[in-house]
């Protein structure tokens, strides 16, 4: 059995700066799976067929994507198929408190806001909104002093009002926590998050807001946008994948860990929201090298 752990990164970027970039042409990826403090905007070209690891979501790449990977998230991208030998990739590395929480809650900051979030999970962008930034991002390359940082400001900006982006990583898997604007919400999710092994019931998640069940039900759905089995699911989830990547416990061990009682429920749930296998989904760790299992 080969266990490799993820690597965490010390990055080039100092705290006397804003952020760096670095531009490169190669062909192939060679950088392990790893995670660090800072916030990450990978742009890539060229490399149709390798595959991209964000938190606990595994996908081949087309032939451009851009990328924001929020901090600590582990991420990589990985050769794979890939027969290019001319792989543009440019990352931009900021520090996560280069906007801090105070600037970020105003009113017309609330779009870069909600970026940041949702880079948590890892936000892929369109392959339209890509190419439409692709420019701005290799004049950043060339540019220095005030006028980089207000580049960086403007593109991250203009990401935050793009359309067609989704997130990849569940929404359990990265420790960050996400904010909800409700200490109720909050609340519930601390208990969820605590305790998903357990049985837990929107009774208990009623008792913790001081609300009825019904009333709970649909200010969960308002302020979080899904229902609260689904949620629960999805922590059950992302808990459950991390396990499946850190550990050599067996599925059936893993699934009763994270509240799943019936196997066959958990394998149709988890195939619906991951679309594998949680063998599948293991094995496609293992195939880049993030943990081998014999």
């Amino acid at each position: 059995m080969i266990n490799t752990k993820v690597l965490r990164e010390i990055t080039p970027l100092t705290q006397n700066d804003c952020f760096s970039v670095f531009s490169r042409i190669k062909n192939e990826f060679d950088f392990p799976l790893h995670f660090h403090e800072e916030i990450e905007l990978n742009f890539i070209k060229n490399a149709t067929g390798a595959k991209r690891v964000i938190g606990d979501h595994v996908e081949e790449i087309e032939d451009v994507e851009l990328v924001l990977v929020g901090s600590n998230l582990q991420h990589g991208w990985f050769t794979n198929k890939c027969k290019a030998k001319n792989i543009q990739e440019i990352t931009i590395q900021f520090h996560r408190d280069l906007f801090d929480e105070k600037f970020l809650q105003r009113n017309q900051m609330n779009f870069i806001k909600t970026l940041f979030q949702s880079a948590s999970r890892g936000v892929l962008f369109s392959r339209e909104t890509a190419l439409a930034i692709m420019p701005r991002i290799n004049d950043l390359t060339q540019k220095q002093g005030f006028d980089s940082v207000l580049q960086l400001m403007s593109i991250l900006h203009d990401l935050s009002i793009s359309r067609n982006f989704r997130t990849l990583s569940g929404a359990s898997f990265n420790k960050e926590i996400s904010s909800y604007n409700s200490r109720r919400i909050e609340k519930i999710m601390e208990h969820m998050n605590s305790n998903f092994g357990q049985n837990i019931t929107l009774r208990d998640a009623a008792k913790i807001a001081g609300m009825t069940e019904v009333s709970v039900s649909r200010f969960f759905k308002l302020r979080t946008g899904k229902t609260f089995v689904d949620t629960l699911n999805d922590i059950r989830l992302g808990h459950a994948s991390r396990m499946l990547i850190e550990t050599t416990q067996s599925i059936n061990e893993i699934a009763y860990k994270c509240g799943f009682n019936n196997m066959s429920n958990f394998n149709r749930i988890f195939k619906k929201k991951k679309d594998a296998t949680p063998k599948e989904f293991r094995n496609s760790y293992a195939s880049v090298g993030v943990r081998t299992f014999v």
